[in-house]
This record gives structure tokens, C-alpha cells and sequence, in this order.
């Protein structure tokens, strides 16, 4: 652990305020941007000795902490001046002159800290503005530069698109990497005043994607004033073992005929922030926009020397879009995975790719989202398609289209990569196995070195280099085996991987499939025994691979509902055609259950009577079975059976005649 990482979990930091302001207070000149007019950056070369000052004000303040000034010196923002080949120059010399700020006021009972300031720039990567690997690589070498002028960590800030974030924390892990450096780095989200990020990432999805990442700390900066962070500053603390960071402006600005004005005093401003760290946590505190030296002295007074009250929150694994979070482990159902995104499993969606219908592709993952799905599972990979161009353009589409988190489903790396860097949630892969292997150069070892950088959750698949695993101990062997290899080789918890036992299609007639199902539910079943923590999944539909629909439809429910009881988390479905059980005839509920199990005797062959049960049954069949069946029920039963099943078909006619016999709050209770 760094001296600042331990600094931080002993007592409250504090950091510098706003350098901007500050800087125009200085009238400066044409002569002191050198040609680049308002180029805060350029500043580290032409006019260090007014950074100094700054920094120097702040740590006579009171600071414990200065930012660089460094927030533009990204591929984005100098962009817009036309100099981005003087990135490193600017950003080396900003983490220079406040190092050497920090050395002066440091004493022994009071060491100074360098914090490496990351902006966002003006490219957003979810918006297509930029691509991802640019940004990811600009950062990187601002970085390097920071590192090199002796910073004590990176503050990546006022992150309004997490995709963007995630480039930031990504570029400076690289760096550190290619220079042998462990530094510690914190990022800071910005919300507007509807409480969510510019492009309505709620806090929730911004803490699940960042958290994967292997940050050292989580808050918040800039946009409003410190009176609209409470709930945000809430969350964090109830659902995060981070520390927690907190920088606000001093209030929402004002526009005046002197410009934007700051209407928060110190006093005022110094109250809520040290309210906060006293009720929250937080274990690092300053300002943003609009807060001065006398801001920061008076936080320093109110915040005093004292510890981060204590926190011992662990967040529940989840995963996420750039809008929400998802927990991988549903408290009262299974984690529904959308199947129907899959160029190999879906006509209307393989037919919509190939015509690069984008838009009707975004219709078939949102349609998912209608029918219950809590996350969508997309593969695009087609013989003869460039995998990696069809997965880069329908990600990047879904990731601002579509609320739900992504799985990406593809054997191809490349495909995953491409994917990954079109989203700023915390997505999941599908899939690793050992098919060819765990050396360095199988499949496996290249995806988990692509899920380590994203911080991705990992689903792997019982099958090795013999191929599918068929009995439940060679399911849970080698369940056991990828468990023990992500998290010793690759340092994933056990929360982050999902394992998919596999089954085989039961209705076949084929000898050696016939226990597959069976076998499934058990090799689940001791899994979830022996690692609690881990999430297990299933394709559903393979089960009844070649029955008809109406047959399949019953057999992949009474599938589904088994392997839940057996302790399934999550699977891969089309929601849509999921009924539930006690909706099922219980001929045909029983006769589903006998072939699962393979109950066979001698005079009794489930499968036979199954494919004679349905020889005549078409899913129309079907559906209309039930509506008569539901139609001659009392009207109270009615209602009853459409909230179970969560059917809205007929709900309004029953509702209108329920309430000629009961009033609406009779009907209610």
C-alpha cells in the first residue's frame, strides 16, 4: 500500500480547489498563452511560477492534496488547439511544478501528496466523437508523463460518459505496467442536476463498471454544488468498500455580467462537505468550480484530523450498461439472458445483420428487454462476415439504445475486444474453456487477458480439450478446474465467473444423450454447494433441440424450473417462450419431468409418450388451450392468474368487469 492509500484510510484528506478561476485572476495575457489562447495547460511551460502559487496557496490552506494542471492535457481537449504531439510536454511539466509544491509544504507529521489530474476532454467516446483506443492511448502517454513528473496517484475526473472513464483507467494501468509503477487511481463522476451522468448513467451502473476496473477510490466532482450529492454520496457509501471522494463546486453556477459566479461561501461550503464526510465516509474531500484557498481552509478547519468513519460494505456482483446495474444473482428469480441477438440462433436477427438493418437489430435486443430479459447475449460471428466490423458497430449502437448490460458471445477474441471497447458498463464474456488448452497462446489465455483490462465478468463452459464434459463429475472436475485457474492465474473473485455445465438435446432417441439433462442438474446442483460465490448459467433451449416449437416450449420450462431448484442463477433464453409451470397440463408437466430424469421402465418410455403428446400440438394450439382455460375461470381468478404470470392480455376487460361487483380497493386488497 502507497503512503497516500495509507494516509487515506487513517484520516480524512484534503485536497486543492479550482484552478481555473484562480488562473484568469491573474489577467492573463496573450504573451503568457504563447499562441494558445486559453490553453490552461500551456501554462506549465510559459508561467510555472503562477502554478506554483497555486498550489503553494492551497497547501498553506491547509491541503493535504493539489492536483496537476493537467485536466486538458488529453488527446480531446488540445485537440481543439491543434497540439496534441505536446501532451507529454504539458502534462510532465504540470505534475513537475506541483511535486515540487508538494516537497516544499511537506513536513514530517504532515506529508503532501501530487494527485495526477485526468480530464475528460471533449471527445466522448459512447457518442462515437472519438474512438476508444485513441483516447485509451493519449491517456496512456499522459500517464507516463505524469509518473514521470512524480506524481502520487491519478485523479481521473469529471467523467460524464463511463466509457470514457474507462479508456482513462485502462490508459493509466498500461502506462504503469510499461513502467513498473502500482500508484493508486481514483475516479471521479460528474452528474447533472436530473442526478444522473450526461448520458444517463445512473450511480448505481457507474459504480459496478468502475469497481471492475481495480480502482482505488470512487466519488464524485464538479457539476453541481455539494447540497444535490447527498443520495448519490449515499449509495456509494452503503454499497462500496472504495474510498470515497467528494468535490463539488461551490453551488450551481450563476450567470452574472462578470461571467459565472459561485454563490457558495466557505463557511457554507466547508459545512456540507465535512456533514458528508462525517455521515458518509469519505475518505477524501475538496472542490471544484468556484471554490478558493479560503474554501479550502475552512474545510480544513471543519474536517479537522479526524478518521473515515468506518465502512465495511462489499458490493454484490453485478454487471452493467452505461444506464444500470444488474445483480448476476437475482434474489426471487434467475438472471434471464436474451438469446435472441445471435446470428446462429436467430433468423429475424441473422437476416437483419447481413442487411445491415442496424436499426431492426436494435428492435430485437429492446424487444428483449420488454419480454423480461435482465441482460442481452449478442453474437455476431457468421462464416464469411468480419466479425469484429459487425460486433464494433452493433455495440457501440447498443450501448446508448439499448438498457440492458451486454454479454458478447464469440469464440474470436478479436470480436470480444471489438465489443468491449464500444462499452462503457461492465459486460459479460461468452465464453472460456479449455477446448484447446490454457497455454499462452489458447483461446483462453488470449480472452482473459482481454476480461482482466475490462474488467469483465467471465462465463466458461465445461468443455476441455476431449471435449464436452457428459457425467456430473467430469462437469464439476472441470468446473473446478477453470474456477481454480481464473481466479489463481488471472485473480478473478469467484463472484465473477459463471459456469455453464452444457446439456445435450434429451428428445434426439440417441442412447447417449438421454441422461444429459439429469446429469446437468447435478453437476449444478454440487457446484453451487461447493463455490457459493460462483453464478452458473445454461443455453435452455438445447434441451429440446429438434421437437416441435409447442413441445419445446414445455419441455425447456419444466427444464428451466428444475435447474433453478437445483441452484441455476441465470440462463439463456427467449423469455417470450417461458411459460410458467402451473400453467403447464399436468400430463404434459409430469410426462417433461420423467424424460428430464429418464425415468424409463420397462413398459414406459417418456420420450415416446412426450413427441405423442404433441404430435398434433402447434403453439397456437397451445396458447388458445389456455386462453379458454383461463376465460372460464371466475373473474377474481382471472385477475389472480394474469398477475402470476404477468399477462397483460384481457387484464383491462377483467379489471372493467371485476369492478362492477367490487369496489377498486376490494379488488386491490
Amino acid at each position: 500500500m502507497t503512503e497516500l492509500l495509507s494516509a487515506l484510510h487513517e484520516r480524512v484528506l484534503i485536497a486543492d480547489g479550482g484552478m481555473g478561476s484562480l488562473l484568469l485572476a491573474h489577467q492573463l495575457t496573450d504573451a503568457d498563452f504563447k499562441g494558445v489562447n486559453g490553453c490552461f495547460e500551456v501554462l506549465n511551460v510559459t508561467r510555472p511560477d503562477i502554478i506554483e502559487s497555486i498550489h503553494a496557496a492551497y497547501f498553506e490552506a491547509g491541503a493535504d492534496c493539489v492536483e496537476t494542471n493537467t485536466f486538458g492535457a488529453n488527446y480531446g481537449s488540445l485537440g481543439e488547439y491543434g497540439i496534441v504531439e505536446r501532451l507529454y510536454e504539458l502534462a510532465q511539466a504540470g505534475a513537475v511544478i506541483a511535486r515540487r509544491a508538494a516537497d516544499a509544504a511537506a513536513t514530517p507529521g504532515q506529508p503532501r501528496f501530487v494527485l495526477g489530474s485526468m480530464g475528460p476532454g471533449t471527445k466522448l467516446p459512447s457518442l462515437r466523437h472519438a474512438p476508444y483506443a485513441i483516447l485509451r492511448d493519449a491517456y496512456q502517454t499522459q500517464a507516463e508523463a505524469l509518473i514521470s513528473g512524480g506524481v502520487d496517484a491519478f485523479q481521473i475526473e469529471t467523467c460524464q460518459d463511463l466509457l470514457q472513464a474507462k479508456a482513462a483507467v485502462i490508459g493509466a494501468k498500461r502506462a504503469q505496467s510499461k513502467l513498473g509503477t502500482d500508484l493508486p487511481i481514483f475516479v471521479n463522476v460528474t452528474f447533472e442536476t436530473n442526478g444522473t451522468m450526461l448520458l444517463g448513467s445512473e450511480v448505481g451502473s457507474a459504480l459496478t463498471s468502475l469497481a471492475a476496473l481495480g480502482i482505488s477510490g470512487i466519488g464524485m466532482n464538479c457539476g453541481t454544488g455539494p447540497e444535490m450529492m447527498s443520495e448519490h454520496l449515499r449509495y456509494l457509501s452503503e454499497n462500496s468498500a472504495l474510498p470515497i471522494i467528494c468535490m463539488p463546486n461551490a453551488g450551481l453556477p450563476q450567470l452574472s455580467a462578470q461571467g459565472a459566479v459561485y454563490p457558495l461561501s466557505s463557511d457554507s461550503f466547508a459545512r456540507y462537505v465535512a456533514g458528508y464526510a462525517d455521515d458518509f465516509g469519505l475518505n477524501l474531500v475538496g472542490g471544484c468550480c468556484g471554490t478558493t484557498p479560503e474554501h479550502i481552509a475552512a474545510l480544513r478547519a471543519a474536517v479537522g484530523v479526524a478518521a473515515p468513519k468506518s465502512r465495511n460494505n462489499e458490493s454484490a456482483p453485478a454487471i452493467s450498461s452505461i444506464f444500470s446495474s444488474v445483480e448476476l444473482k437475482q434474489e426471487v428469480s434467475y438472471l434471464s439472458i436474451g438469446e435472441r441477438t445471435n446470428a446462429n440462433g436467430s433468423k429475424a436477427f441473422r437476416e437483419a445483420m447481413l442487411a445491415a438493418d442496424w436499426d431492426e437489430c436494435l428492435d430485437i435486443a429492446k424487444a428483449q428487454s420488454v419480454g423480461g430479459a435482465h441482460l442481452i447475449d449478442v453474437c455476431v460471428d457468421y462464416v464469411g462476415r468480419d466479425g469484429s466490423a459487425d460486433m464494433s458497430e452493433l455495440a457501440a449502437r447498443l450501448a446508448v439504445n439499448a438498457p440492458l448490460p451486454i454479454m458478447l458471445d464469440s469464440t474470436d477474441p478479436a470480436v470480444i475486444e471489438a465489443g468491449l471497447e464500444c462499452l462503457g458498463g461492465r459486460s459479460v464474456i461468452n465464453s472460456v474453456s479449455f477446448e484447446d488448452g490454457a497455454g499462452p497462446d489458447s483461446r483462453f489465455s488470449k480472452i482473459m487477458a482481454i476480461a482482466r483490462e475490462h474488467g469483465s465478468a467471465i462465463l466458461a463452459l465445461t468443455i476441455d480439450e476431449n471435449g464436452q464434459a457428459r457425467t456430473s463429475e467430469a462437469k464439476v472436475a472441470l468446473a473446478e478446474r477453470l474456477i481454480a485457474s481464473i481466479t489463481r492465474d488471472w485473480g478473478f473473485a469467484e463472484s465473477d465467473i459463471v459456469v455453464d455445465c452444457l446439456t445435450f438435446p434429451i428428445g434426439t432417441g440417441q442412447e447417449e444423450t438421454r441422461k444429459d439433462a439429469a446429469q446437468t442438474l447435478a453437476a449444478i446442483a454440487e457446484i453451487t454447494r461447493r463455490h457459493p460465490d460462483v453464478s452458473t448459467t445454461l443455453g435452455i433451449s438445447n434441451v429440446s433441440f429438434g421437437l416441435n416449437p409447442a413441445a419445446r416450449v414445455v419441455l425447456n420450462s419444466v427444464f428451466l424450473s428444475e435447474a433453478v431448484k437445483a441452484g441455476l442463477s441465470s440462463a439463456i433464453v427467449h423469455a417470450a417462450r417461458i411459460e410458467p409451470v402451473d400453467r403447464i397440463p399436468a400430463e404434459q408437466f409430469e410426462t417433461a419431468l420423467d424424460l428430464i430424469y429418464d425415468r424409463r421402465r420397462a413398459d414406459y418410455d417418456p420420450l415416446a409418450k412426450f413427441l405423442d403428446l404433441f404430435a398434433d400440438v402447434t403453439l397456437a394450439d397451445t396458447r388458445v388451450a389456455q386462453d379458454e382455460e383461463l376465460a372460464a375461470l371466475p373473474v377474481a381468478k382471472r385477475l389472480r392468474q394474469r398477475i402470476v404470470t404477468g399477462s397483460p392480455k384481457g387484464l383491462s376487460e377483467d379489471l372493467a368487469q371485476a369492478l362492477g361487483e367490487k369496489s377498486a380497493l376490494a379488488i386491490i386488497n
